[in-house]
């Protein structure tokens, strides 16, 4: 959509205006996309290397595949998790802070041995897809984020910056061949009056 403006003072005063607060803006969008660019690398690396601890604990257990059949079923379950706020280049991404479990009551003599060290590996485990849900969460909304101050920062370095330029260079010519004419015109004017005076 091109710019429309009228060819007048106040016009290109706003024009200036609205150029300077671009012109301002740009390297701290610049800034903001570069420092998004790093964390957006940051937090897909911590989402790998949380994939890469679940699948280690995965292969782990797999040893133990039948003993978890000796668990009571909904021994173990996720009861209150705690995620708090961080500001991250002024973005607002989500940070575990603690997972509440409920434990079902047993029995530490009918059930087998393993079960109170079992717990605490189904806890553990909670606790790292839990990290991992956030950290896909926290990728997701930095990448958004990137998208969209890299959207911003085009938008005003390639269109807005030269379209605010050109209009207030096209005013300028205006404002200068209206003087101009005006000169001119004047000056003809004093030729004319000079030769019926004379």
């Amino acid at each position: 959509m091109a710019l429309k403006f009228q060819y007048n003072k106040t016009y290109m005063q706003q024009l200036n205006r609205e150029l300077k607060v671009r012109q301002n803006a740009l390297p701290t969008l610049v800034a903001k996309e570069s420092a998004l660019r790093v964390e957006v690398a940051k937090a897909k690396e911590t989402a790998l290397e949380l994939e890469g601890r679940i699948a280690k604990e995965h292969e782990t257990l797999a040893a133990t595949n039948r003993l978890w059949l000796e668990m009571p079923e909904d021994l173990v379950k996720v009861g209150k998790v705690d995620v708090n706020v961080k500001k991250i280049a002024g973005v607002k991404t989500p940070v575990l802070d603690k997972i509440d479990f409920v434990i079902s009551r047993y029995s530490l003599l009918a059930e087998s041995s393993w079960i109170p060290e079992g717990v605490e590996i189904l806890k553990r485990f909670a606790e790292l897809k839990i990290t991992l849900e956030l950290a896909k969460k926290k990728v997701a909304i930095l990448e958004y984020a990137r998208k969209k101050t890299t959207q911003k920062v085009n938008l005003y370095e390639k269109v807005q910056i030269p379209e605010y330029k050109e209009a207030v260079r096209k005013i300028k010519r205006y404002m200068e061949d209206e003087d101009n004419l005006a000169k001119s015109s004047q000056k003809i004017l004093k030729v004319k009056i000079a030769a019926e005076a004379a």
